[in-house]
């Protein structure tokens, strides 16, 4: 919108054409008002508009007093009249109708349209605004929504005819994702506590400037260091923040060092096994006309041990005599016959 004789033929203030001079940018700003700049909403706009969730108002009264304010609903509370024109429901307020009093004084108004969840993109549009009551817009366009919101339905609309529409660069919008349905939205009520409360303590201070008790019965109890009975205002609603991230896989503990099996126990040396005894030398035969002798007396056999010391005599007797030495019984016979281990 311009007021300047010299540069009606361009979009804008004044103001902003003087720096754009001086700080360089004209050809930066023309080419974004042939670019981008519209009078109109174009197919893609007024789906945009369509799906928006919320808005921002900007108004001025006649003195150019300014004032913003911040309007949302489900997809759709922005109801695009025409590719000209666009409509959004008033619904009750805190009862102070700033906005529409300054559209009463000066039509004009600013809305900024911002989706940070999807396409993170802005759309503004200025134009002139009217207030219009809810029977008379909708004997014009029957077709506005009934329930623009759950259990609410309004009495005014605020209808905004476009003079300039464009896009609000994306370099700069945050990406907000949206929070888990809670309870559902306290449209119209005029419960203290569910409309806000004190939350910034502005009542409480005024209260106590003039020296009066804090209110009774809002339901919003008393906080640190506020006066008996004042408003506490309701903590923030706290921002979800993202899921941690997994915790890592605990460390591996050490394993025990094997236990050796017990040493194997050697098995017991196996009973000497007893060497049977020594045959009996056969009955000598008596010669044809002689007499049978005496029948020999069995003699035990000789203990382990007795052989073992029979043995070394033998062998330290042998060491003794040398190799040519025969044996002191060599040529007799063994008392018993066959000797120890008979021949």
């Amino acid at each position: 919108m311009n007021n300047g004789d010299d540069s009606a033929r361009l979009p804008g203030s004044d103001g902003e054409h003087e720096l754009q001079r001086q700080l360089g940018s004209e050809h930066r700003a023309d080419r974004f008002y042939e670019e981008q700049l519209l009078d109109h909403l174009n197919e893609r706009m007024r789906e945009f508009v369509a799906r928006a969730e919320m808005f921002f108002l900007a108004t001025a009264d006649r003195n150019g007093e300014c004032d913003s304010s911040f309007r949302a609903g489900p997809p759709g509370f922005i109801h695009v009249l025409d590719h000209r024109s666009v409509a959004y429901p008033e619904y009750r307020g805190n009862g102070v109708h700033a906005s529409m009093g300054n559209i009463t004084e000066n039509p004009h108004a600013g809305m900024l349209l911002m989706d940070f969840d999807r396409a993170r993109i802005g759309l503004h549009i200025n134009g002139r605004a009217h207030i219009v009551p809810d029977a008379e817009l909708r004997a014009l366009h029957p077709e506005l929504p009934r329930d623009t919101a759950p259990g609410r339905r309004a009495e005014l609309w605020v209808r905004v005819e476009v003079e300039e529409a464009y896009i609000h660069c994306a370099k700069h919008i945050p990406h907000l994702v949206k929070a888990p349905k809670r309870t559902a939205r306290a449209w119209g009520s005029d419960d203290y506590r569910r409309k806000g409360g004190d939350f910034f303590g502005a009542a409480r201070q005024a209260r106590e400037a003039r020296g009066e008790p804090g209110p009774r019965g809002t339901g919003t109890g008393t906080g640190p260091g506020a006066a008996p009975g004042t408003a506490q205002p309701p903590a923030p609603v706290p921002v979800q923040a993202p899921p941690p991230p997994p915790p890592p896989p605990p460390a591996a503990l050490p394993q025990p060092a094997p236990v050796p099996p017990p040493a194997a126990v050697p098995p017991p040396p196996p009973a000497p096994v007893p060497l049977p005894p020594p045959e009996p030398a056969p009955a000598p035969v008596a010669a044809p006309g002689l007499p049978l002798p005496p029948p020999s007396v069995p003699v035990p056999p000789p203990r382990a041990h007795d052989w073992q010391e029979q043995a070394e005599r033998a062998l330290a007797e042998a060491e003794r005599r040398g190799p040519h030495e025969p044996p002191p019984d060599a040529g007799r016979e063994h008392p018993h016959g066959a000797g120890w281990f008979g021949r």
